[in-house]
């Protein structure tokens, strides 16, 4: 009698297994609490309570998401707003299904020895920004300013950054970019004081830009049983979002023990995932984590068609959509 119990439970395990409906994420970067709610989903079994057997894939400097998206190598991909737009225009149809992120954590760290107090000081500077499509909110910015991008005493002058500080550090630049989770803080690591600094938040100078946000390929919200396991994935993740917010260093050393490279510390993971709490805050959204409020959408859009270079050179139609946020709800 044991061993015939003991099989159909076998049974029952091997079914549930099976049965898991499979899908695969994309981050945008590498394993770090700027996805702490993904990885905690996962560890607390949010996902297998939905049905879902998650593979949760790291990415890195060598990684574009959207190449990843349209290649199958992911259903869905963590990306900003820039760059699926962008990619849109050219062809690849992303959708965003969910808006994870409701505040921008970019931010432009300058040195107060530099004797930039405010953004009319910016006028002969060198600014130490990242390509790739981030660099989008500040020319949109300095446009708005009436700031030339091309140099000379009159303009700024725009390096290439490194995902790293050095620029500032070394005096090569007198403003980086900085994100408000990370870089930021490995300025006051290498020893100054936010006393020596002076911050503008893109997100206070209204040209901040949407960023951790969920993308799909748009024919496949065709398929409604696909629409449902994505249904099932917002509702887990978001739980997982709910719970590194109680719970910041749970959450935090949640992602250190998905860290495979060992690089993060946890310090600075446990530190990370308190401010990227406060860009998801529940408390910001009345409609729960992940609605995407179409006023930050237009926003975006907004910012992207007057940065003065060509990120997308149209409103695009189509772009975004409540039908996953909206399953999610009648589950």
């Amino acid at each position: 009698m044991k061993k015939i119990l003991f099989l159909a439970v076998l049974g029952m395990f091997s079914w549930s297994a099976l049965a898991a409906d499979k899908l695969t994420l994309q981050l945008k970067w590498v394993t770090q609490a700027q996805f702490g709610g993904y990885f905690v989903a996962k560890e607390k079994g949010f996902y297998s309570d939905e049905g879902l057997d998650v593979t949760i894939k790291p990415g890195g400097p060598d990684i574009a998401t959207p190449q990843v998206l349209a290649g199958g190598g992911a259903d869905i991909i963590i990306e900003w707003i820039g760059s699926a737009l962008a990619t849109r225009e050219k062809g690849v149809p992303l959708v965003n299904i969910a808006q994870t992120f409701k505040r921008a954590g970019l931010m432009l760290t300058c040195r107060k020895d530099s004797g930039i107090r405010s953004p009319s000081d910016f006028k002969g500077k060198t600014i130490g920004v990242w390509f790739g499509g981030n660099e989008y909110p500040l020319l949109s910015w300095l446009s708005k300013l009436g700031i030339s991008a091309s140099g000379g005493s009159n303009g700024v002058t725009l390096i290439k950054q490194g995902w790293n500080v050095d620029p500032l550090l070394q005096k090569q630049a007198h403003c980086v970019s900085t994100m408000s989770y990370n870089e930021y803080w490995q300025v006051i690591d290498a020893g100054l004081s936010p006393s020596d600094l002076v911050v503008f938040k893109y997100d206070g100078e209204g040209v901040a830009v949407l960023e951790d946000g969920l993308y799909v390929m748009e024919n496949r919200l065709n398929d409604e049983k696909f629409v449902n396991k994505l249904a099932r994935f917002l509702r887990a993740s978001m739980k997982g979002w709910e719970y590194a917010g109680e719970n910041p260093d749970k959450a935090a050393d949640i992602v250190l023990e998905n860290d495979d490279t060992g690089a993060q510390t946890e310090k600075h993971q446990r530190r990370m995932m308190r401010e990227i709490n406060k860009l998801v805050a529940s408390s910001d959204q009345p409609n729960g984590i992940g609605y995407l409020d179409p006023s930050d959408y237009n926003r975006s859009v907004n910012v992207l068609l007057s940065s003065g270079d060509a990120v997308i050179t149209k409103a695009p139609k189509g772009a975004w959509t409540h039908k996953v946020y909206e399953a999610m709800i009648n589950l």
